[in-house]
């Protein structure tokens, strides 16, 4: 008998266990300050000429320079690092393209506010490294300025809520500079996925997979190496979950709920920061070798994310979509399948040879992504391959961006889709430093998640 409740009490210890690690860690949303409304589809008044001031001229910073000289209506009024010789750099790009001469900043960590300050800059476009974004974001709004911000655009809920209040209060635009969300694979299943191809879509996968080794040293002051020898959770998460954050019309009738996440143990990353050195010696490699973290949403989708810059594999951002009628996967090869009634007779007559359980051949994809091509590709893919910029999405990032400034749209990204995608580097951690316990996502809009229904870009009439 005494074994029988003994067993009886084994049993619900477990469950009590098991249900205390199911626990949800719920993460604060901060009221909104007196006098803010959200800027849920904000849109600010048109902008002829768009002038810039760019911060930061390393690796994305000069391609930048290099894009905009390609865009109509732009003018870049001011150059800012700490390296006289990047400054000098795009300076010549620019006067070798017939730009007039900028004022260029350098030698000082803090030159990026005298660019901030000055009156005849509409838009502070920041290429710095990560710690530095928010500061500067936040500095160029309230001076006044449209701020665009390389990914990630935060580094911590704090941060993030910083933008938000900034961006509510003084009513500029905030937006995070993900270009893969205008990769052409991703936006032409974005667009077959708005005509209905795939039925209701119930799962999505992203990540950002892509080994560093030789790229380390690129990063000026090992800045990149040192903040993940700092820090644990997924913290690049942007490229994998943008793209899908549109499919699923995150904060545009859906939201984040409820995040888990978990990792391996670092071995290559203690690796790395032997070999390359990093600040911080006095403590273990925080950052894993794998992430995982898995995200539902309020309506039941889920979506799955994965970082992993440590260990040898072919780059990939996942980039997965499962419907009730289709599927689409970009990695390790592009692929569709549909239920062969959905798919247009005037591409397919036949559809005999078609079924749910492989793929559609080369030549139907062909079809298939010609037909539902995105208008913002048809309009744009030849002066993006021309242009360049990671196969021509940097480019299209860049000319939206201007775009909507001087047509006084709504950006196709606003500060709640860098909210929620940047949102990940903490609530990640915070569900990984508690045993992987599941962590509330914010409401970042504040209750304005539904105030638009379904993803759309918006175009000049």
């Amino acid at each position: 008998m005494a074994k029988k409740y003994l067993l009886i009490l084994l049993v619900f210890v477990g469950f009590v266990s098991c249900q205390t690690s199911s626990k949800v860690i719920e993460t604060k949303v901060p009221k909104r300050p007196k006098g803010q409304t959200h800027v849920v589809g904000l849109v600010a008044p048109k902008i002829d000429t768009v002038r810039i001031g760019i911060v930061g001229l390393g690796m994305r910073g000069i391609s930048a320079v290099e894009r905009f000289i390609h865009i109509p209506g732009v003018e870049i009024k001011a150059l800012c690092d700490i390296r006289p010789e990047l400054t000098a750099r795009a300076e010549k790009v620019l006067l070798n393209a017939g730009k007039e001469k900028p004022t260029s900043y350098h030698g000082s960590e803090d030159l990026w506010k005298k660019v901030c300050e000055r009156e005849d800059i509409d838009l502070i476009y920041v290429v710095t490294d990560w710690e530095n974004h928010t500061n500067i974001g936040v500095y160029a709004m309230e001076h006044g300025k449209h701020v665009a911000i390389e990914v990630p655009a935060a580094m911590s809920l704090e941060e993030i809520w910083d933008l938000i209040n900034t961006s509510e209060r003084t009513r500029k635009h905030c937006i995070q500079l993900e270009n893969c969300v205008y990769d052409y694979f991703e936006m032409t299943t974005l667009n077959m996925a708005q005509q209905g191809l795939f039925g209701e879509l119930l799962h999505t996968e992203g990540a950002y997979i892509h080994y560093l080794e030789e790229f380390w040293t690129y990063y000026y002051d090992n800045w990149r190496l040192d903040y993940n020898n700092e820090h644990r959770g997924d913290v690049y998460p942007t490229h994998g979950i943008g793209p899908i954050c549109q499919l699923l019309n995150i904060h545009r009738g859906d939201r984040m709920k409820t995040l888990v996440s978990m990792d391996t143990k670092s071995v290559n990353g203690k690796k790395f920061a032997k070999k390359l050195g990093v600040k911080n010696k006095d403590i273990e490699f925080q950052n894993a070798d794998h992430t995982l973290t898995f995200i539902q949403t309020e309506n039941g989708k889920t979506m799955h994310l994965q970082h992993n810059v440590m260990t040898p594999r072919p780059y990939s951002r996942m980039y997965q979509v499962t419907g009730t009628e289709g599927f689409a996967n970009k990695y390790p090869i592009e692929q569709y399948c549909f239920q062969p009634e959905n798919i247009d007779t005037t591409i397919v007559p036949d559809h005999e040879n078609l079924n749910v359980h492989r793929a559609v051949s080369e030549e139907i994809k062909a079809k298939l992504m010609q037909k539902y091509k995105h208008p913002i590709h048809i309009e744009l893919e030849t002066i993006a391959k021309q242009v360049g910029g990671h196969g021509g999405m940097d480019f299209i990032m860049d000319w939206r961006l201007i775009y909507c400034l001087q047509n006084g749209l709504p950006l196709d990204m606003d500060v709640y889709d860098l909210a929620e995608w940047c949102g990940v580097i903490e609530l990640s951690r915070i569900s990984i430093e508690n045993n992987n316990a599941p962590v509330s996502v914010p409401d970042f809009t504040r209750g304005h998640w539904q105030e638009v229904k379904g993803y759309k870009h918006a175009f000049a009439k």
